[in-house]
């Protein structure tokens, strides 16, 4: 399985650069990254992690969509601030979603990770719709996320990934600020 984590590992990091530089580009390879880690989390028995990137393959695709229809209707990318009223139904959401993934991978798998992994998995559905939507604030969640699973995937024997989430943390940080500029000046970083 190590050459096809060190592949996926690859594609996943040449998804983060696309996504931190907002480019359109990410949508693609989020598709065929999200195709690499169905098999390697399965194999892994990280089970709520191999469902979350089916969910990134559709994901990728309607983001894909809807960044390619805002950007002709607008004549190019802008980057947005999530509206307050979104935060609480956003956080609801998730919190239910973490709810029932760990109720379901505690009682009829055998996840060793059960809470850790719903969380991330709770997350990373939310940070998914978020970055669909190019809300700026996306990156704070990839930030948790991220940390969280760099540890899940240290402790499972994953090092490959492991490493590659300690990078996905460090450029969710670098991200969240070349984003922010983005969003405040949209015509010096828009490009």
């Amino acid at each position: 399985m190590t050459v096809i984590e060190i592949i996926g590992a690859a594609v996943a990091l040449l998804y983060l650069r696309f996504e931190y530089r907002a480019s359109i580009l990410m949508w693609p390879a989020g598709v065929l990254m999200a195709l690499f880690y169905v098999y390697i989390f399965f194999a892994g028995k990280f089970y709520a992690d191999m469902c979350i990137h089916i969910y990134y393959m559709f994901a990728s695709i309607y983001g894909w969509i809807r960044w390619e229809k805002d950007r002709a209707a607008a004549g190019g990318m802008r980057i947005m601030s999530l509206p307050r009223r979104r935060w609480w139904p956003l956080a609801a959401v998730s919190a239910g979603l973490f709810g029932l993934i760990a109720a379901v991978l505690y009682t009829c798998t055998d996840s060793p990770v059960p809470f850790g992994d719903a969380f991330t998995t709770a997350l990373s559905i939310a940070a998914m719709w978020m970055l669909a939507h190019r809300y700026m604030e996306q990156w704070l969640l990839w930030i948790a996320v991220n940390a969280v699973s760099t540890a899940l995937y240290f402790m499972r024997g994953l090092y490959p990934t492991a490493i590659l989430f300690v990078i996905y943390t460090a450029v969710s940080l670098f991200g969240y600020m070349k984003w922010r500029r983005m969003w405040k000046n949209p015509v010096r970083d828009a490009k």
